[in-house]
């Protein structure tokens, strides 16, 4: 942004340092001359080859299954992967349909049961009660 401002100034007859627009817009001297020095990235071609060759025969295989099945550094497939863009997306985290039951219809008395179960003190142990068939047309206990 500098450079180019100055570029401009330099065009229209006005030789300006590169300090001075620093000082100007105040921006740090050095984020002018910064380089990015971030290398590009390598892959070893001798485990590209058998990776590649993986996930075209099973392409639902993640890299962790890649890295057992092959027995190498799990660390070193995802990597591979990444770079590559072969990686295998997780499923996404959601509502997902269910099959809806059918609601449980009694036509007729004693064809539906339901128990209801009663914890009673009775001295020295508990007792379990009420235990009775139900239909939904009956409402009473």
């Amino acid at each position: 942004m500098i450079e180019t401002i100055r570029q401009g100034l330099k065009e229209d007859g006005f030789d300006v340092s590169i300090s001075k627009l620093c000082k100007w817009f105040e921006v740090p001297r050095r984020t002018v001359y910064y380089r990015p020095t971030k290398a590009e990235l390598k892959v070893q071609e001798h485990l590209l080859t058998p990776i590649k060759a993986m996930i075209e025969e099973n392409p639902s295989f993640g890299y962790r299954t890649v890295a057992h099945l092959l027995d190498f550094n799990k660390n070193t497939v995802q990597r591979i992967s990444q770079i590559k863009g072969w990686q295998v997306r997780k499923r996404p985290v959601g509502f997902r349909p269910r099959i809806k039951a059918l609601l449980s219809v009694a036509e007729r008395p004693n064809e539906r049961w339901a128990t209801d179960l009663c914890r009673i003190w009775a001295g020295t142990c508990l007792a379990a009660a009420d235990r009775r068939p139900r239909s939904r047309s009956s409402s009473t206990r």
